[in-house]
């Protein structure tokens, strides 16, 4: 089957190690099914394969990708949840020995992918393969940041490190539907306007001095705003954390978190169930995430090199 495999791995030079080509159909364990991909989606996590983080070079060759929506052994359009692991409560992301597709089994950036059965979510037939292949990795991870982890009522002001990559406008769409204000953040004027056209109320350059502080922060930059994300937060509100993709050691002014009683949650991907309600939200607001190109999966390397190089906005789905 056609694939697209981390082969080596390159800190400085991630596209070197991608390879497009025929690989084996990975062995099927009890308790496993095989997805027929229709539609597939690009997300840091798989540059951050190919520049060795996350996985050691003794599993290569790797499939790359966690998304995939397309077609189980019976005929059934899915989605499939990219966490493997046990639940913890309901919860398989408190597994402390989970993994995510493409860290120690093979990935979705192929023609089927081999997942455990109870990670199928039954597709609704108002989405598309090509959006429902956005769901699992960024929009779930949005979808748990806003709903899950913030805590947040109807109405309450919400600022977004960084406007353009999935998770972001992920927040801005899903955070529009349910009503609250939603503000971002980023360095390029492009950016920060098509932000205001995908739904927030207002956009800011990066650290720029807010006209009031917010209920929430959603942070998935790290090192380069946490400063700005700290301040820019009332008392009692939460910055809420999924990633650092400018740098994972960030200075905190301790006495602004004690003193004006700030919290600082961290929220990593999200449950089976929340995958489900999510798309059942979609479906139901007419709300789709935001794709910036579709390409075969055969030029997955045009995607990675956009991705590398900032060049997007929204979600890069490879189609089969």
């Amino acid at each position: 089957m056609i694939a697209v495999t981390a082969s080596q791995i390159d800190p400085n030079d991630p596209l070197k190690g991608l390879t497009v080509g025929e690989r084996p159909e990975p062995a099927v364990p009890d308790g496993w099914t095989t997805v027929t991909v229709r539609a597939t989606a690009l997300n840091h996590h798989d540059l951050f394969t190919l520049r060795g983080i996350g996985i050691s070079p003794d599993r290569l060759p790797m499939t790359l990708g966690c998304d995939a929506a397309g077609v189980d052994e019976a005929g059934n359009e899915v989605i499939v949840h990219a966490v493997i692991g046990e639940p913890v409560d309901g919860d398989e992301t408190l597994d402390p020995k989970r993994t995510l597709l493409s860290e120690l089994h093979q990935g979705t950036f192929a023609e089927k992918v081999v997942v455990p059965r109870r990670n199928l979510v039954p597709k609704p037939a108002a989405l598309s393969f090509e959006h429902a292949a956005c769901l699992p990795t960024a929009w779930l991870t949005a979808y748990r940041m806003l709903f899950e982890k913030a805590g947040l009522e109807p109405g309450s002001t919400v600022l977004v490190q960084g406007a353009g990559g999935g998770v972001s406008t992920a927040l801005v769409a899903l955070g529009r539907a349910a009503g609250h204000r939603m503000w971002v953040t980023s360095r390029s004027g492009d950016k920060r306007e098509r932000a205001l056209e995908l739904g927030a109320d207002q956009a800011f350059e990066t650290g720029a001095r807010l006209p009031e502080r917010v209920d929430a922060v959603m942070e998935s930059v790290g090192e380069a705003t946490w400063d700005h994300s700290i301040a820019s937060l009332r008392p009692g509100g939460r910055v809420v954390i999924c990633g650092a993709t400018s740098g994972m050691v960030a200075p905190t002014k301790l006495a602004q978190v004690f003193f004006l009683q700030k919290q600082i949650i961290g929220s990593t991907m999200g449950t089976r169930d929340q995958l489900g309600r999510l798309a059942t939200f979609l479906a139901q607001t007419g709300v789709r995430p935001l794709v910036d190109r579709v390409l075969p999966l055969t030029e997955a390397p045009e995607g990675v090199a956009a991705m590398a190089g900032g060049d997007v906005f929204g979600k890069i789905v490879f189609t089969l």
